[in-house]
C-alpha cells in the first residue's frame, strides 16, 4: 500500500466511497482557497446549476429561484496551486491503492455553493458524464472549505456502485435518477473538514443539500482512472490526460494518443 491501508481499501470496495482526513495541510488549503477565489472571480461561471422535476423535491419554490452554483473545470490549466494539487502524493497514491499502479488524471471541477442559495445536486452517478468502457474510475473531492449538513455535504448510497451504471433521467446540463427510488434520505451523509479528500466511484449514486448557512461550500472534484479504462462518450472524449502516476502503454488504435501519432505520421 502508498497510503491506504487494506481496511479502508475493503471499506471503499464494499460502499463505494472513503473519507481521508488531512490530505492538504492548513497552508497547502490556505493556498488553494486564495487561488480558489481569485479563480472563481476570473473564470468561473454562475448559474441555477441542473433543471429538472427533481428541484421540486430538493427545494421550496422560493429556494429553487435563488439557488445558484458557480463551476469550472479544469482548474489545474489556470493555477499552479491545483496543477500541485492534482498530483499530490498523498491523494494520488490513495487513487493507485484502489485503482492499480497506473493513475490518469482526466479532469477537475470546481462545484461551488452559494451561502444561502447555494444549489443542492440530486441523486445520480458520474458515469453519464464521462462514461468509459469499465467501472475503474474514480472520483476524488478536495474540501476547500468544511462541509456539513447544514451547508450540503456529499451523502451516498452505500454499495451502490455494484448495481454497475444505471439509466438516468436526462436534465438540462444534468443527469438524475428518480427521486422516488433513489432518495436523498437513504443516503449516507460524510461530512469533512477543509483539507480532508472523500473518494468515490463514478458509479457510486450521491447527491447533496442547498446550502442554508451563510459562508460559501467550496470544492474541487478530481477524477483519475486507470489508463486502460478507454471513456466512449462525454466530457474531455477524446482528450489526452496526464499519468501522475506510473505508465501509460501503447493500446494501439485503440488509445487516442496513439490515433493522434499516426495521424500526425500519416501527413509527414
Amino acid at each position: 500500500m502508498n497510503v491506504l491501508s487494506q481496511q479502508q481499501v475493503d471499506f471503499f470496495n464494499e460502499n463505494g466511497f472513503l473519507r481521508i482526513p488531512g490530505v492538504f495541510d492548513a497552508d497547502e488549503v490556505a493556498w488553494l482557497s486564495d487561488e480558489l477565489e481569485r479563480l472563481m472571480d476570473e473564470w468561473a461561471i454562475e448559474g441555477p446549476g441542473w433543471r429538472g422535476p427533481w428541484r421540486e423535491v430538493y427545494m421550496t419554490a422560493e429556494e429553487d429561484e435563488k439557488s445558484i452554483l458557480t463551476a469550472m473545470h479544469d482548474l489545474q490549466l489556470y493555477s499552479e496551486a491545483y496543477q500541485r494539487a492534482v498530483v499530490n502524493d498523498t491523494l494520488t497514491g490513495a487513487i493507485a491503492d484502489i485503482l492499480g499502479p497506473n493513475i490518469e488524471l482526466h479532469h477537475s471541477t470546481l462545484h461551488a455553493k452559494a451561502p444561502e442559495t447555494g444549489t443542492p445536486f440530486p441523486m445520480h452517478q458520474d458515469h453519464p458524464f464521462y462514461p468509459h468502457e469499465g467501472p475503474a474510475f474514480i472520483d476524488a473531492i478536495i474540501h476547500i472549505d468544511a462541509a456539513n449538513e447544514e451547508n450540503g455535504c456529499l451523502k451516498f448510497l452505500a454499495g451502490s456502485h455494484k448495481l454497475g451504471p444505471l439509466q438516468h433521467i436526462r436534465g438540462e446540463a444534468g443527469h438524475n435518477l428518480p427521486t422516488d427510488v433513489y432518495r436523498i434520505e437513504d443516503a449516507v451523509s460524510v461530512p469533512a473538514d477543509a483539507g480532508d479528500v472523500v473518494l468515490f466511484s463514478y458509479q457510486t449514486v450521491h447527491g447533496s443539500s442547498l446550502n442554508r448557512t451563510d459562508r460559501w461550500r467550496r470544492l474541487v472534484r478530481v477524477g483519475y482512472r486507470d489508463p486502460d479504462n478507454l471513456q466512449i462518450a462525454g466530457q474531455s472524449v477524446g482528450r489526452p490526460g496526464v499519468i501522475v502516476r506510473g505508465q501509460k502503454r501503447n493500446r494501439g488504435l485503440d488509445d487516442p494518443l496513439a490515433r493522434e501519432r499516426a495521424a500526425q505520421m500519416a501527413q509527414a
